[in-house]
């Protein structure tokens, strides 16, 4: 019989966890929000909050199912509150020893029978399993962003992840109503193996001058029919996360056409990291965005 999972732990309350507890939430789990401050946890209720109000406005929700899946989310600052979690899912920052750390204390508090899932875009998970005492519970299941909207999942086994534990991941995601892509350890897994070097070659791209920052966005969303242009795509991640796995392809394949672009590490070392800063490869201070470059 696969494992039953009832009850989810989310480490990490920024974009991609409030997200993932939302459609936890929403799909009838009860979920347990924390992160390190009660300000961190708080924002990312807030950001819940706001997400699923605009859900109903749409009529894509139920005010009713809106009210039920906020009260099955309860904050936590800390991990003492995880401990009877049936599965807990890391969504901390895209740094490996941080995570290391997160999972090294999270085993301290987990019951034995627990799952462990890491949300990290292009880390091993073999390498992050090793560091528990559960690796055969141990699983990738990365989400896209924004998790609400976005309907793909990558699962990833590590080396030593059992089939109880892949079967179970397997059910929880169809239950979020999502699709899943089983991908292979190996640096970036599938989506961003391909998305990010794309995105690293446009930076390139406007670091060489080949074109403003809006005309490659406008020839990639007109002449590729992309929903976004890719510098534009870089901010709303992170460009802060874009370089980690960048950086984690270069080192990991070690292939020079991986290496991060100087003008994409210049930004990050300036805190210009996109939206969540309000500058990147645009300036979001204003009323409208307007091109740093």
């Amino acid at each position: 019989m696969t494992f039953e999972i009832k009850k989810i732990g989310i480490i990490g309350a920024g974009q991609m966890g409030n997200g993932i507890a939302h459609v936890c939430a929403a799909a009838d789990y009860e979920v347990v929000l924390s992160d390190v401050s009660e300000d961190r946890v708080r924002s990312g209720l807030a950001t819940i909050t706001g997400n699923m109000a605009r859900m109903v406005a749409r009529g894509k929700l139920s005010d009713e199912a809106r009210k039920t899946a906020l009260d099955r989310i309860k904050p936590s600052v800390g991990l003492a509150r995880l401990a009877d979690c049936d599965l807990v899912i890391e969504s901390a920052v895209e740094k490996e020893d941080i995570k290391r750390k997160i999972l090294v204390d999270l085993c301290a508090v987990l019951g034995p029978r627990a799952m462990i899932a890491t949300n990290t875009s292009s880390i091993s998970i073999t390498r992050l399993a090793a560091v528990t005492d559960r690796p055969e519970r141990f699983m990738g299941i990365h989400f896209m962003n924004p998790v609400p909207l976005m309907e793909l999942v990558e699962l990833v086994r590590g080396i030593a992840t059992g089939e109880e534990t892949f079967e179970a991941s397997k059910a929880f995601v169809r239950r979020l109503g999502k699709t899943y892509s089983v991908a292979e350890d190996f640096p970036a897994f599938i989506v961003n193996r391909i998305l990010l070097p794309m995105i690293n070659e446009a930076v390139y791209t406007l670091y060489e001058g080949v074109g403003t920052v809006e005309a490659i966005d406008n020839a990639m969303r007109l002449g590729a029919n992309h929903p976004m242009g890719p510098l534009q795509l870089a901010d709303f991640i992170g460009l802060d996360t874009c370089l980690s796995i960048m950086q984690v392809l270069h080192d990991g394949l070690a292939d020079s056409k991986y290496r991060p672009c100087p003008l994409l590490v210049k930004y990050v070392e300036a805190g210009w990291l996109g939206r969540k800063t309000q500058r990147g490869f645009y300036d979001y201070r204003g009323e409208k965005p307007v091109p740093t470059r």
